[in-house]
C-alpha cells in the first residue's frame, strides 16, 4: 500500500476507515457506501512535484505510482500503459468555432481504451492480495482490458458481460484467454450476476463502483492531460459518461493535482451521455436522485442504465461548475465521421460521445467560442466496427477502367481531375 493513504472516507455516511481495516465499500452503506481514497498531500509534496515530473522518463501511468494506492513490486512486468498522445486540433476547432481543442486519444492504450488504467491498477492490487482470479461485469471495454493485463500478469479472469456486447471487443476477451460469461439480459444483468459469483466464490472484484483502488488508475488521465499542456489546463475537460467512474476519476486526478499546488484551480467537467442511456443529464436537469434508464444507444461502453458511481460523478460536475448534457445517436455517428475525416483519429461510439458534448454545449452556449476544451476520446473504432459502419457511406465497386474513375471523380465532385 502507498505510504501516502491517509484514509478511506464513505461518500454516503462519511465515515472514515484505515486501509487494512475494508476492501471494497462501507460495511455500514453496503454496496452504495462508494469509498473515496484521501491522501497525506503534505507529505505527497515532498515528491510528488515538478522536478519529479522533470526527472522522470518512466512515460506511462506507472509514473504516477506515488499519488496511487499501488507498490512498486510488479509494476516493471506490466503492459505500457497511459502516455497516450494528446493532439491540438489542426482542423476541428476551427469547425467548432472555438479558441482551441485538444483530443486525448485513448483508444492508443494497449486494449484500445481508457480502461486499461483502471484494470491495470486492478490487477496489481489482486496480485497484492495474492488472488489467483478476477472478476468483473462489463459492456465490453473493461472486461477487454482486464483479460489482457491479467493474461500479462498470470491471472484468470471470469467476465459477465451482457449479450449486446460488440463482436470486436468480444474477440479482444477470447483472444486474451477470458472465461467469457455472455449473459442473456441487459447490463443490469450481468453486473448482478457477477456480484453473485464474486460472493460466492471469492473472486479479486474489478467492478469499478465497487472497488475503490480503480477511479485511482482512471485519474492518471486527468494527471497526464494536466502535464502534456505544462499544468495549464482548457476552461473545460468533456467526458462520456455510464456509471459514473470515469469522471470521478478525471475530477479526484485534478483534485490532487490542486491540492499539490501544481495547478491553481480545477476545469469544468462537461459529462456528456447519450439520449438512449442519460440517467445523470435528468437527475441534474429535475434535481431529484438518479433514476432507472434504459439502454438504449449505440454507445455500449456507457449505456448503463443504473449507475454505480452515482454520487462521486454527481460532485465531479458540480464541484468543478460544470455542466451535464445529452446527445443523440445520430449525432454521435456524426462526431465519428467528423473526428475522423478532420483529425485522423478512430473513435468508438462513446468515445467520440464527449465531442458531440462539446458539440451541443457550444449550441446551447454552456461552453463559449473563446473557452478552450480538451475532449477525451475513450475508445477505438475498431472495438466496434459494425457501428462504425452506420457513420459512412459503403464503398463504389467501379470497373477497371481509367473511364469509369473518370466519370465517377467528375460526378463526386470534391476530388481535383483532370
Amino acid at each position: 500500500m502507498n505510504k501516502f493513504v491517509k484514509q478511506y472516507r464513505c461518500t454516503l455516511c462519511n465515515q472514515t476507515f484505515s486501509p487494512p481495516e475494508i476492501e471494497y465499500t462501507c460495511p455500514k452503506c453496503g454496496e452504495k457506501g462508494i469509498l473515496d481514497i484521501e491522501y497525506d498531500y503534505e507529505a505527497m509534496k515532498k515528491v510528488v512535484n515538478l522536478a519529479y515530473f522533470k526527472d522522470n522518463h518512466d512515460y506511462s501511468m506507472w509514473r504516477y505510482q506515488p499519488m496511487m494506492t499501488i507498490d512498486t513490486t510488479h509494476i516493471k512486468k506490466m503492459l505500457h500503459i497511459g502516455w497516450t498522445p494528446l493532439y491540438e486540433s489542426n482542423q476541428l476547432a476551427k469547425r467548432l468555432g472555438l479558441k482551441s481543442l485538444w483530443i486525448k486519444d485513448e483508444g492508443l492504450n494497449p486494449s484500445a481504451s481508457l480502461k486499461d488504467r483502471a484494470s491495470g491498477v486492478a490487477v496489481l492490487k489482486a496480485i497484492e492480495e495474492k488472488a489467483t482470479i478476477i472478476s468483473c461485469s462489463s459492456t465490453g471495454n473493461a472486461a477487454s482490458s482486464l483479460a489482457a493485463s491479467a493474461a500479462r500478469m498470470g491471472l484468470k479472469t471470469v467476465i459477465f458481460v451482457p449479450k449486446r456486447a460488440p463482436i470486436g471487443k468480444l474477440t479482444q476477451l477470447m483472444i486474451y484467454g477470458s472465461n467469457l460469461i455472455c449473459v442473456d439480459g441487459d447490463y443490469k444483468s450481468a453486473f448482478n450476476l457477477s456480484k453473485e459469483a464474486i460472493d460466492h466464490y471469492g473472486w479479486y472484484n474489478r467492478n469499478a463502483a465497487i472497488n475503490p483502488h480503480l477511479v485511482e488508475g482512471k485519474k492518471t488521465v486527468a494527471l497526464e492531460i494536466a502535464e502534456q499542456l505544462d499544468f495549464k489546463l482548457t476552461d473545460w475537460v468533456a467526458v462520456s459518461v455510464g456509471d459514473g467512474c470515469t469522471i470521478a476519476g478525471v475530477y479526484k486526478g485534478f483534485y490532487d493535482l490542486l491540492h499539490l499546488g501544481l495547478i491553481p484551480k480545477i476545469p469544468k467537467l462537461l459529462g456528456v451521455q447519450s439520449s438512449g442511456c442519460s440517467p445523470f443529464v435528468k437527475a441534474a436537469r429535475l434535481n431529484k436522485p438518479l433514476e432507472e434508464a434504459e439502454e438504449n444507444t449505440i454507445a455500449d461502453s456507457i449505456s448503463v442504465g443504473i449507475p454505480r458511481n452515482p454520487i462521486k460523478a454527481l460532485r465531479a460536475v458540480k464541484d468543478s461548475k460544470g455542466a451535464w448534457i445529452e446527445v443523440t445517436d445520430a449525432h454521435i455517428l456524426r462526431s465519428m465521421k467528423m473526428l475522423g475525416s478532420l483529425e485522423g483519429i478512430f473513435g468508438e461510439p462513446a468515445g467520440v460521445t464527449a465531442l458531440s458534448g462539446v458539440e451541443q454545449a457550444l449550441t446551447d452556449q454552456i461552453i463559449k467560442h473563446d473557452e478552450t476544451v480538451t475532449v477525451i476520446m475513450t475508445g477505438n473504432g475498431l472495438k466496434d466496427p459494425n457501428n462504425a459502419q452506420k457513420a459512412i457511406d459503403q464503398p463504389v465497386i467501379l470497373q477497371p477502367k481509367l473511364t469509369s474513375l473518370i466519370s465517377y471523380l467528375k460526378e463526386k465532385g470534391d476530388i481535383d481531375h483532370a
